[in-house]
């Protein structure tokens, strides 16, 4: 990323203003959050739902322990492997630190969490246990077959997560997602009140970077993290699911090779940062593109 380029748009970062940065896995959202801290002050504040677990820092590619050090961090790695956490979960846990008073630099890419923060996130009750368990043995075609017209029609439909959640909340409440969306309550933090930046990635110079970055993941550590809590392995569990260990848990229980894996690997990332990035252009129109690579 050219430093010319960010010292203009730090430059032009009002003072104080909370600030937003979204954009694809492997994107260097990170990079310039330090930058940002380290020109105007503020707390970075992790939006990436794999990174706020303690078991994986090299896997979910969360800051290092150097990086950490340069500004104040949080709502990274402060979970345990086993913890429930949802878009709800997050929400709250920020505007805890936003009520602590120190500029928000907060950074992800996970959509939904942004959404939520500057558009609103209607109360919808906890799923109960023995319905969460229906829907993780039910596959992903019986689970769109019974979700409701309008949310089906608002949902990402490749992602899992997002479809049995909506199923979900159907099942539990009798009330479509789309249904219960329409009583949001106003934004904790509206678009007008930050400044919102995206990262526009070219995709061949992504899938590049993303190949990379695995590797030196598996260099740092990521397997050894993989095998810490294979004994413990529950496909259903969030943390779980970070692209990664799947895989890599595939390898250690000798269903493939390492080879295999991290190819399996590399695709599912391509194919997540791919979402994102459809996310950014269909739902970020009004946020400010920084497009990348840079000269």
């Amino acid at each position: 990323m050219s430093q010319t380029v960010n010292a203009t748009l730090i430059a032009g970062i009002p003072a104080g203003q909370p600030v937003l940065i979204a954009g694809p896995t492997a994107s260097g959202k990170s990079a310039l959050a330090l930058e940002i801290a380290a020109q105007g002050g503020g707390v970075i504040v992790n939006a990436d739902a794999s990174q706020v677990y303690a078991c994986w820092r090299v896997i979910s590619a969360r800051p290092s322990a150097e990086e950490e050090a340069q500004a104040p961090h949080r709502l990274y790695g402060h979970l345990p492997q086993d913890a429930p956490y949802s878009t709800g979960h997050w929400l709250r846990e920020v505007e805890q630190v936003i009520a602590e008073g120190m500029r928000p630099i907060i950074v992800g890419g996970t959509g939904l969490n942004f959404q939520a923060l500057t558009e609103g996130l209607a109360e919808i009750p906890q799923t109960p246990e023995d319905v969460r368990a229906q829907g993780n043995l039910l596959p992903m075609e019986t689970l769109l077959a019974q979700l409701d017209a309008p949310t089906a029609a608002g949902l990402d439909l490749a992602n899992r997560a997002r479809v049995q959640r909506a199923w979900e909340v159907l099942q539990a409440t009798g009330r479509g997602l789309a249904q219960w969306q329409l009583d949001t309550p106003a934004p904790r933090l509206p678009l007008s009140h930050c400044t919102a930046i995206a990262l526009d990635v070219d995709r061949d110079w992504l899938a590049a970077r993303i190949e990379r970055r695995f590797d030196l993941m598996i260099a740092k550590g990521a397997l050894e993290e993989v095998r810490a809590i294979e004994p413990h392995y529950d496909p259903t569990l969030p943390a779980h699911k970070a692209i990664g260990v799947p895989e890599l848990i595939g390898y250690l229980r000798g269903r493939c090779t390492l080879e295999e894996a991290r190819g399996a690997a590399i695709i599912a990332t391509r194919q997540y940062a791919k979402r994102q990035r459809t996310w950014i252009r269909s739902k970020m129109a009004a946020w400010q593109k920084l497009p990348l690579p840079r000269p």
